[in-house]
This record gives C-alpha cells, structure tokens and sequence, in this order.
C-alpha cells in the first residue's frame, strides 16, 4: 500500500472505534432484555470459561451445535459496548447454523473487583473500558480464545472470525496476525493498517447510513485488490451502523435495519459453508 494511503486509512480508522457508540443508538444497546428472552429459550448448550494465559484469566462464553459430528469454530468480537446478551444471542444464532462459537469477554479482568464486562456500572463505563484496551493485548486475548476451542473435542480445525462494530475493526485487524483463518468476517468495521499481511478472505458488511465507516470502502478495497487480497464488501442501503442488532431490536424504527440484517445474515451463512 502507498504511504499517502496508508496514512488516509490510518486516520480515518483512528476515529471511528469510539464513534461506534455514539452510532449505533446507545440506548438499544443496553436494554437487550429482548436478547436475553431468545437465549432463554435456546435449547443449545451454552457455558462460561475460564481460559488461562500467563497472570491473565480470560472469561468466555462457548455454545455448542446440536451436530453429531464436529464443527468449525467461530470466534466472534464482542461491540464497543463489552459482551453483552444481544452478543451471546447472535452467537446462539450461528450455533443453530452448525457452528462451535466463542466470544472471549474481552473487558476480562479490568473492571470492579477483576470482573468483565457486567461488572461494570454502565455502558459509559463499559465503553470507555472497551476504547482503552491495548489492540495488542486484545490480539493475544483473541487468539488464546481461538487456541483454546480449536482444541475442544467438537471443533473440527477450521476457524473464522467475526466482528461487529468495534470487534468489526478488531476481527479485520485480527487477520493481519492469524494465519490459519479460513475467512475474517467484518461487520460495519474500519480497516487495520497492514493490509498487506491479511492472508485469509475478508468479507465484509456496511449500512448505506454510516458514512464514517463506509466512506473507508473505496480505499480499502483498492488497497485490497492492488495486494491481490480478496476483500468482498457489501453496503445495505438505508441500514444504520449496528444494524445487525437494530435489525431485532423490538425498539428499531427504521425497517431498512431489519432487511439489512435478514440479507446479511443470509450472505454470512452462505459464505460460512464454503470454509
């Protein structure tokens, strides 16, 4: 990549990880008792772990497919907001598609008492945690993570990523230092700034009304193709930042957010087939 692009990625995507709070209606984000009904009711196993590296204790939050023969993992990358319930629900999701997913509790540790992500009073305190995270101790988190489910007796070896605003940056910048990804799967993220060190397929997914993120398109995807990466972006027009939650949301108004999250949702499991 030339330099004056890199600088132009660098800058924009400096801004935008904080930005995803304030885009992606903050409220909805923190009342999810809607979320936590769906898991609730979900007949798949779903447990707490605890995985150990170095000082470190890493919490995260497994479910299992109902399969009778092993799976590929799935390492998801929790929003800005911490690992909340509408997180653990999108996971439960993709369980019932077949899949072992993982999502590493990436606020472990840091908060009241060494708690996570609900030790924390609110979501401004969680936000401001989540935006104060070292990017490299968040990798070191994320590939204990992924170590960690690639060796339980139902995974099958192969392992994707995928993020969702803040983690949407985090699972794009994870495949610049994860080699044996079969695919990085991005949703509404900025991109990192070695590009040229992707090795796995990165799929990726906009909303047409979050011009601080989709703007990064155009560049990146030129980037891409100059490094002979493939990078397939798609912009759902009208769908605000977040859509992938707003989408489900008994609260969301904006009914593009709903078509967006059921196309995107089709195209992801289309796509996680061929891994």
């Amino acid at each position: 990549m030339n330099k004056r692009l890199s600088r132009h990625l660098i800058a924009v995507g400096a801004g935008l990880l904080a930005l995803c709070a304030a885009l992606s209606l903050r409220p909805s984000a923190s009342a999810q008792d809607w979320a936590k009904q769906i898991l609730d009711k979900s007949p798949r196993h779903q447990e707490w772990v605890k995985i150990h590296e170095g000082q470190r204790t890493l919490q995260a939050f497994i479910v299992y497919p109902q399969l009778k023969n092993k799976a590929s993992v799935i390492l998801m990358v929790h929003e800005i907001f911490g690992l909340t319930d509408w997180v653990r629900s999108m996971a439960d999701d993709l369980a019932a598609q077949g899949y072992v997913v993982i999502v590493p509790d990436l606020l472990s540790g840091t908060g009241p008492n060494r708690g996570g992500s609900e030790s924390y009073p609110d979501q401004d305190a969680r936000v401001r945690a989540v935006s104060m995270l070292d990017p490299d101790h968040v990798n070191v988190d994320l590939n204990a993570a992924a170590d960690y489910a690639l060796k339980l007796p139902a995974a099958n070896g192969k392992l994707a990523v995928i993020g969702f605003c803040w983690g949407g940056g985090k699972s794009f910048e994870f495949a610049t230092v994860r080699h044996d990804l079969s695919a990085s799967f991005v949703f509404y993220g900025p991109p990192p700034e070695d590009l040229a060190a992707i090795t796995a397929p990165v799929y990726a997914f906009y909303a047409g009304n979050d011009a601080r993120i989709t703007a990064t398109v155009p560049a990146t995807e030129a980037a891409m193709q100059k490094l002979g990466k493939t990078y397939e972006p798609v912009v759902y027009a009208g769908a605000g930042h977040g859509f992938m939650r707003l989408g489900e949301d008994p609260g969301n108004t904006n009914p593009a957010n709903v078509s967006a999250r059921k196309e995107a949702m089709q195209r992801l499991l289309s796509l996680l087939k061929h891994i």
